[in-house]
């Protein structure tokens, strides 16, 4: 099915940011749009607004004020929901309540022509219990944009058990046709992009509460090595502890206590001691005005320690009878024992840029001669380096070996194909590579090795690598 054309109206029901973001998207894309609140002056306020934010564009150059004042004048205040009457689609942004959410729903069937689509922006409740109980429950879908709707590009196209498949081909050609990346979802929690992105965050909590390292090495142990554009306790503190914490509880009932879900306790009572992030002024980090975050745990290169030659990070290596090679899992102890020899395992690094960070753990006979001079050879190369306990899979490496789990485990029950997977968690929140691609890039084996390493050190079925990695890891 084709997208909408343009000059069908489009009307969006909530003027908040998500819903006045989601009216400039479809009216820069040419659409009369029709933008309705319940709320008394909401609609005009969001408007307005938004009309504000396009000017501030203008007056940076970022955009004409030709093509803003258009725009501005596509998109018309509805008194009442009987203005919907004309549209083609309808896309709600408002209050996440299911029984809200459906008695709208129900009143817009006997507005809107049979023809018309019902788009929910929801990003947690289920399409198919918002859609029963509606005579034509087959023409309702997900229509999930991400904040800020006019800047992210990723739109998750969500299938409830009625929708038919030429609703959702036509929604998701409509996002595309407005210059959005479209990804086909199953119903189910969190549908792609927030179920995947809870391994980022559970596996740094988890390396928190395992002692791994504090929040600030963390933090740049996966922007500096992993390539991610923030850590993992920069975003939760930036989302929101009690946010964060509330939709990680929420998915892990919704999957009936699944392990891999599982939420932090220390985000639990960060969240009880109003510790909130920077909304609150302190988080995982200190957000008080005049507070200094304290650097990252860093090796400091020795001067005048001579570097090794023909150093590098790709493969394994040896230098002064020590083996140097990335991580699969094992620790360093386990492989020394297996080689007989001193060896340095370390982490994933990100293959370019000014800030890069590597960890690495090392055998107890590993000298400390070898190790200044690994350290120095790492600086030489614009490196940082962090040294840490002697733990499986390191930080970067198993921070990736769970997301990329949860994304094959997504596939494999049916939620969405590699591909949409892969760009559900680029654009939509902006992972510097598709989890699944990078996986197979680092190798699937090794990725298998990591998690089987910590199910039977932990004993914790968070780490089962999901069947569909281990039978495309075999191949």
């Amino acid at each position: 099915m084709s997208a909408i054309p343009n000059s069908k109206p489009v009307a969006v029901i909530g003027a908040g940011t998500m819903g006045a973001g989601i009216a400039q998207v479809a009216a820069a894309a040419g659409h009369r749009v029709f933008l309705y609140d319940a709320a008394e002056g909401a609609a005009g306020a969001g408007k307005a607004r938004l009309a504000r934010g396009l000017e501030a564009l203008v007056s940076r150059g970022k955009m004409d004020p030709a093509e803003v004042g258009r725009l501005i004048d596509r998109i018309e205040i509805a008194s009442g929901l009987e203005a919907m009457s004309e549209a083609a689609l309808v896309v709600e942004a408002i209050v996440e309540n299911l029984d809200v959410k459906r008695g709208l729903f129900a009143k817009l069937e006997g507005i809107v022509d049979s023809d018309c689509i019902l788009a929910t922006n929801t990003s947690s409740i289920s399409i198919t219990a918002i859609a029963a109980g509606l005579r034509h429950a087959e023409r309702v879908a997900g229509m999930h944009f991400f904040n800020p709707a006019p800047v992210m590009k990723l739109v998750e196209v969500v299938s409830g058990l009625a929708t038919s498949r030429a609703v959702a081909d036509s929604v998701h050609a409509t996002a595309t046709a407005w210059g959005k990346v479209a990804v086909h979802a199953r119903s189910t929690p969190g549908f792609i992009v927030n179920r995947v992105a809870r391994a980022f965050y559970g596996e740094a909590l988890r390396l928190l509460e395992e002692g791994v390292a504090d929040a600030v090495t963390l933090d740049a142990l996966v922007t500096g090595g992993g390539g991610f554009r923030m850590g993992p306790f920069d975003l939760m503190d930036l989302i929101g502890n009690d946010v964060n914490y509330a939709v990680s509880k929420s998915v892990f009932d919704a999957f009936h206590q699944e392990p891999r879900f599982r939420p932090s306790t220390i985000q639990q009572e960060l969240v009880s001691a109003g510790r909130l992030g920077r909304k609150s002024g302190r988080g995982f980090h200190d957000y008080a005005e005049g507070a200094v975050r304290p650097a990252p745990s860093t090796v400091a290169a020795q001067g005048g320690v001579e570097t090794w030659a023909n150093f590098t990070l790709t493969g394994a290596s040896e230098h002064d009878g020590v083996h140097i090679a990335q991580t699969d899992g094992r620790t360093a102890r386990a492989v020394s024992k297996e080689l007989g020899r001193p060896v340095i395992v370390h982490d994933l690094l990100k293959p370019a840029g000014d800030d890069r960070r590597l960890g690495f753990a090392a055998s107890p006979d590993v000298s400390e001669e070898a190790l200044s001079r690994f350290v120095a050879s790492l600086a030489a190369q614009g490196i940082a380096a962090t040294a840490l306990p002697d733990w499986p899979g390191l930080v970067v490496m198993r921070t990736l070996a769970a997301i990329a789990n949860e994304g094959f485990e997504t596939m494999l029950q049916g939620v969405a194909d590699e591909a949409g997977i892969d760009d559900a968690m680029r654009f939509g929140v902006n992972y510097p590579r598709g989890p699944m691609q990078w996986a197979r890039e680092v190798g699937l084996r090794r990725i298998v090795s990591v998690l089987d390493t910590l199910r039977d050190l932990t004993g914790d079925m968070r780490y089962r690598a999901s069947l569909a990695l281990r039978f495309a890891a075999e191949k």
